[in-house]
């Protein structure tokens, strides 16, 4: 269970911009410390917690202490396999089945923890997906993981740099992809 947050991580749990969050912070609304050397703001979860409570803020989001990650596929093998693998692990999982459904499903709730996105789908593929996911102010730092079972360097390369944050070739190794959902939710942390 995460113990310290960013003002980007408290804002997502709060509902609230990122702005809204360093003023209270900046106001001592919020309590919390700055990480030495740096202008960079964190905030202890029993922090959050009573400004939540105090400001009628749902705690539900900070309660669970669940990641919450979207997996976009059309192939159901591989949904279930991935949600599967994930449940297991105690990440709370949400599932769409092309890119329409998860575009719709991250226009309805945008407070995703990481986006694990097939490249290869009938209508909206997986590229379409990440434009809009980057597209967007409210998805726009969303972490991405792009799985597909056509990889190789070249499409590894441009998906990087479309801003896909990890690239995973579809093998069915359990351990390799954990542990790729795990460094990309690392590195989004920092």
């Amino acid at each position: 269970m995460k113990t310290v947050f960013t003002t980007g991580e408290a804002a997502k749990i709060c509902k609230v911009s990122q702005q809204t969050i360093i003023r209270c912070f900046d106001s001592g609304q919020l309590k919390g410390f700055r990480v030495p050397g740096s202008r960079f703001r964190r905030i202890p979860r029993e922090q959050l917690f009573s400004f939540m409570k105090e400001n009628g803020i749902p705690t539900d989001a900070l309660e669970s202490g669940k990641r919450k990650v979207l997996v976009v596929d059309d192939d159901e093998e591989a949904r279930l396999m991935a949600a599967g693998i994930l449940e297991a692990e105690g990440y709370e999982v949400s599932i769409a089945k092309d890119g329409y459904e998860a575009v719709e499903r991250l226009d309805a709730d945008p407070d995703f923890n990481l986006v694990i996105l097939d490249l290869s789908m009938p209508g909206m593929d997986g590229r379409k997906v990440l434009d809009r996911i980057r597209g967007s102010k409210e998805t726009a730092a969303l972490p991405v993981l792009v799985s597909t079972a056509f990889g190789g360097d070249e499409v590894e390369t441009e998906l990087l740099e479309a801003g896909a944050d990890d690239f995973l070739e579809k093998t069915g190794d359990a351990k390799r992809f954990l542990a790729r959902v795990k460094a990309v939710l690392r590195r989004a942390v920092m």
